[in-house]
């Protein structure tokens, strides 16, 4: 993925209030040991390009006059009540250094699954998203985790999935194994299935006259 960058001459809160007012959004690039740039971006092009998630996971190719260069989103500060990016931080890429980042986790075949074919079960997605460690030609768009045949009271663990080549996880506070969904049958139907499974609630009496 691609976008157009200027460099950015004038700094402070005043500056960047002129570059909003003007459709323009203040931004910065570090790292790769070498110095940190300030630059502008275009409102509507960095704004469209936040709501695609690979935009968030990805290697881009930032343009800079005509230069191009190898960054990686590393943050995004958004208006309290507006839909107005405020700044945003990219981080060089060295091809030949491990990087450090977030990952989504897409969540597919819950649909066919036996636990929710069979039992109308609720599969849980307890995170969303994954710390990984890999270096730049590595890293994947999303990890996948497959709910094909998980049943009622799976408990799902990144051990039972299959991270892509080249691709480790990042522990934080000593989790090496951490819980990614859980697959239960909600409280109202367990009731319902007790219910119509006892013999003295089949049929009601009928009422005196």
């Amino acid at each position: 993925m691609e976008f157009n960058a200027t460099l950015r001459s004038v700094q402070g809160s005043s500056a960047s209030r002129r570059l909003r007012l003007a459709g323009r959004v203040p931004a910065i690039v570090y790292g790769s040991a070498q110095p940190s740039l300030n630059i502008e971006l275009d409102h509507n092009e960095i704004f469209h390009a936040l709501r695609k998630e690979s935009f968030h996971a990805s290697i881009l190719n930032m343009k800079l006059g005509d230069q191009l260069q190898q960054v990686l989103l590393r943050d995004v500060q958004w208006h309290p009540y507006k839909q107005l990016v405020l700044h945003v931080d990219f981080q060089r890429v060295d091809a030949s250094k491990i990087l450090h980042t977030k990952v989504p986790l897409h969540f597919i075949n819950a649909d066919t699954s036996p636990a929710v074919k069979l039992s109308a079960a609720i599969i849980s997605h307890v995170i969303t998203e994954l710390d990984i460690a890999c270096l730049p030609v590595d890293l994947p768009q999303f990890i996948e985790v497959d709910l094909e045949n998980v049943i009622v009271g799976s408990i799902i663990h990144l051990a039972d999935i299959k991270l892509p080549l080249g691709v480790t996880y990042v522990s934080h506070g000593g989790e090496v194994n951490p819980l990614i969904a859980t697959v239960v049958v909600p409280a109202a139907r367990k009731g319902d299935d007790d219910v119509a499974a006892s013999p003295t609630a089949a049929v009601a009496p009928e009422p005196k006259v």
